[in-house]
């Protein structure tokens, strides 16, 4: 099965080379405007271990890995009238990625129904597109707490300034992948949205079954490609739900943008006390090109380089923090510092890199690595 992606993944790559521009208009097709969309992203790591082998045993050596890490196509359509659906699939991970469709109600696409696979109503950096991350790796508690994709329906009302969305979910399309069915919410505010001056708020909650009675927290050190996680609460048996608290923040004034979110979860346990775990980041990014943000939906949006053949640069400085301790469970602390570059070059390319350090205490021992990243990503 690996290498019928690996194969799969470069078949992706070779048919999307020709592209030149951010989207592919294919066809009208029962009255739907049908268009094509793919990302691919190719990631090395560098690890300068403390005590831990970040890349365990590894395939390119004992402190570094290189991995394609995406090779998604996606399939959109919009209409008849007010549907739109979308189709992807991540040919790299083997599973699938929004595959749903939505009906705007009184074509205002802040007032919708949504029927589907479909990243969940919490976590601005999750909702926000992964070709225009700010950092290669999310901070350690979005890929901890925040509930991507899963089947469900939703519904959402707002205007450009606000709106609040509802949705109930089960598991993930893809089998044997995430589980558990709950419901989630999200609400957000922007008191001030103009263009090259936005001011967000945002709250979410989520509220899912452990479905089989067992979950594990753990986090890895800010790299994706890392064979293990620094802090680990350990596999508890005797789970019912979680429960999931979200606070975000986001301020864009010109080629400025800082941003935050702070999380608090807890796990209901049947027969032990309920374990409570929290975390947050704050990062600050600058357009050194002098672009702006845009907003829509209560998610940032990325322009393209005002200058294509100079392409867009990006500095980037983020602080996280995640606290797994919680009465007799010890999971650890850890706290970890990322600074990046990345460069858009014109409307198809980003190479990015990071630099991460990390400082991780468990069981009263300390484990501070530091960690290279760099990105390649061709998108369309």
């Amino acid at each position: 099965m690996k290498a019928t992606r690996h194969l799969l993944a470069v078949a992706l790559l070779a048919a999307i080379a020709p592209a030149a521009h951010a989207e592919i208009a294919i066809d009208v097709i029962g009255g739907s405007e049908v268009s094509l969309e793919g990302l691919v992203q190719a990631d090395g790591n560098w690890f300068d271990n403390d005590l831990a082998d970040l890349n365990g045993v590894g395939a390119n050596g004992d402190d570094s890995e290189y991995e394609l890490r995406r090779a998604e196509i996606v399939l959109k359509g919009k209409g008849p009238g007010n549907f739109e659906w979308v189709l992807g699939y991540d040919a790299k991970a083997d599973k699938f990625l929004d595959v749903n469709a939505k009906y705007k109600l009184g074509g205002d696409s802040n007032h919708f129904l949504q029927v589907g696979q479909y990243k969940q109503p919490n976590s601005l950096e999750e909702l926000s597109s992964t070709k225009n991350n700010d950092f290669i790796s999310k901070a350690a508690v979005t890929n901890t707490y925040a509930v991507a994709r899963r089947l469900g329906a939703a519904y959402g009302y707002g205007t450009s300034d606000w709106g609040i969305t509802a949705s109930y979910f089960g598991r993930e399309l893809t089998r044997n992948l995430a589980h558990g069915s709950g419901w989630g919410v999200r609400g957000n505010f922007a008191p001030v949205n103009e263009s090259g001056n936005i001011l967000h708020f945002g709250l979410a909650y989520v509220n899912y079954d452990t479905d089989a009675d067992t979950f594990r927290v753990r986090s890895r050190p800010n790299a994706d490609l890392a064979t293990v996680r620094l802090i680990d609460a350990g596999t508890m048996t005797d789970t019912d739900r979680i429960a999931t608290t979200s606070g975000e923040a986001m301020w864009v004034h010109g080629p400025f943008k800082l941003q935050g979110e702070y999380y608090t979860s807890t796990i209901d346990r049947m027969e032990s006390g309920d374990y409570t775990s929290t975390g947050g980041y704050i990062s600050g990014v600058w357009n050194i090109t002098g672009e702006t943000w845009g907003y829509k939906a209560g998610v940032p949006t990325t322009p393209l380089p005002s200058e294509p053949a100079s392409g867009m640069w990006q500095l980037g400085l983020r602080y996280d923090t995640i606290d797994l301790n919680d009465g007799d469970v010890e999971g650890g602390k850890m706290d970890a510092w990322t600074a990046g570059v990345n460069w858009y070059w014109r409307s198809n390319f980003k190479f990015m890199l990071n630099y991460v350090m990390v400082n991780s205490e468990r069981e009263d021992v300390s484990d501070d690595p530091n960690i290279i990243e760099a990105r390649a990503q061709f998108y369309w």
